[in-house]
């Protein structure tokens, strides 16, 4: 745990009392802070209260005495209108922050020039930030990670020199960090997303615009450069006078980090340098992994990590569970299970990873279905359709692609790998990449996953992938 000392003796309101809601009032507490918790969901309220912190309805208490408002990410700062809590901080003239913005202020007091690695994009971070953890750790550092990817920040270790914090964040997270300062700020790409909580695109990317923005000065912007926002932030951290590595999987860069042919090569004044190679490594297969080598390659190398260092940690590199994770082989037929594949573009990263596809999909439906995935249909081999979204996809399907109504996620997997083994294909890959959510038959995309998982271990004669 961090304790927070920068509100040592004053009052903090906390509201939102999850993962990261609670870790805030623990390391509020412990550097010295008193804090009155509160939430919308009784059973958050009542388990604050069960760990001792005081809780109260924020609507009916005074606000005077509070010094800030610690605001879970979950609830709107600004579209499509501030919660009622921030209205009421406002009325008060206090801040409103949230947990990011307690770890940069801890940072800043104790150890300004900690490393601090901050990971940020529309897709993709959270595999970029376990893959530069992973590297990170492999050179032999004290690597801390959390944030968006699962652990609260405020529940890691303190910083310190030698030991390094790897933290994804979400928009919503920067937005309620102001003084956000790591001394590696990674922006993967901007595409639409999250408008309903900022307003607009132009919005949004400015958001994403800031992590990169408040690197340190003697640190480092590393912003991908494949779609038109990201290259006009990048411009802009130019002329304010940053440190820019830009990153392409499209384009060679004369200046930057790009891949050509599976090998991430670096560039400076036109000339190149080969650093990693991504051929053969499973867990990084994919357009979309080798824009997330490619970050995590310069952000190693701007913490002065080693070629061969760089190129051993890509290697061993196990992949994040439910993401393009391989569970396993029988005879030549790959097992892959994408559950976290919830809608059709993250589908289509999976999709387009592969050339002979027996691909298992379906669940609760998200608005546009697979219609978008049609330039992948020639890539499916057949579809085994499960859930709700299975009528819904199959009439998306028609006689374009071989598809059965499966159902269930059982029945899906054994009809799979029955039509693998039988199809004489080289590479055949069963692949469970829903692009729906999992919640008509499963409570989230990891039971789906692991139920996956469990089904395919279960076959005889299947062997871990190595």
């Amino acid at each position: 745990m961090i304790p927070i000392t920068s509100f040592a003796g004053k009052t903090v309101a906390v509201f939102g009392l999850g993962g990261s809601g609670l870790a805030s009032c623990h390391a509020l507490k412990a550097g010295g802070a008193e804090v009155i918790a509160g939430d919308d969901s009784a059973d958050n309220v009542a388990k604050a209260a069960h760990a001792g912190f005081t809780t109260a309805d924020l609507r009916t208490v005074s606000w005077s005495n509070f010094s800030a408002l610690v605001l879970t990410p979950g609830a709107p700062l600004t579209h499509p209108a501030p919660h009622w809590s921030v209205l009421m901080a406002q009325q008060a003239g206090i801040e409103v922050i949230g947990d990011i913005e307690l770890f940069c202020r801890e940072r800043r007091r104790h150890a300004p020039d900690a490393p601090f690695v901050a990971i940020t994009g529309t897709n993709g971070k959270s595999t970029t930030t376990a893959l530069i953890a992973h590297l990170i750790d492999v050179a032999g550092y004290d690597t801390q990670m959390g944030g968006n990817i699962g652990t609260a920040i405020l529940s890691l270790e303190p910083p310190r020199m030698g030991r390094v914090h790897v933290v994804e964040m979400s928009s919503y997270q920067i937005d309620l960090a102001p003084s956000l300062d790591p001394s590696v700020g990674i922006l993967l790409n901007v595409s639409e997303d999250h408008i309903d909580r900022h307003g607009t695109l132009e919005n949004y990317a400015a958001v994403k615009a800031r992590l990169v923005a408040g690197v340190q000065p003697q640190g480092t912007s590393i912003v991908g450069v494949d779609d038109i926002w990201c290259r006009n932030i990048a411009d802009r951290l130019d002329q304010a006078g940053k440190r820019v590595v830009r990153i392409s999987v499209r384009n060679p860069l004369p200046d930057g980090v790009y891949v050509e042919r599976e090998t991430v090569v670096q560039a400076s004044g036109g000339a190149r340098n080969e650093i990693a190679r991504l051929g053969g490594i499973g867990s990084l297969r994919g357009l979309h992994n080798a824009q997330n080598a490619a970050c995590a390659s310069a952000c190693a190398l701007a913490m002065g990590i080693s070629i061969d260092t760089l190129q051993n940690g890509l290697r061993s590199f196990p992949g994040l569970a439910h993401r393009m994770e391989q569970v396993g082989r029988r005879g030549n037929v790959l097992f892959v299970n994408d559950s976290k594949g919830t809608n059709a573009d993250a589908a289509a990263h999976a999709l387009s990873s592969f050339a002979d596809i027996f691909w298992i999909a379906g669940g609760k439906p998200k608005q546009g279905g697979i219609t978008g995935l049609a330039e992948y249909f020639p890539r499916i081999r057949k579809a085994y359709l499960i859930g709700e979204a299975a009528q819904e996809f199959a009439g998306t399907l028609g006689e374009r692609v071989p598809h059965e109504i499966s159902e269930t996620l059982d029945v899906a997997v054994a009809n799979a790998a029955r039509d693998a083994e039988a199809s004489g294909l080289v590479d055949p890959v069963v692949l469970l990449s829903p692009a729906c959510a999992s919640f008509d038959q499963y409570r989230n995309f990891e039971i789906r996953g692991a139920a996956f998982r469990d089904l395919v271990t279960a076959m005889p004669g299947v062997k871990p992938v190595v």
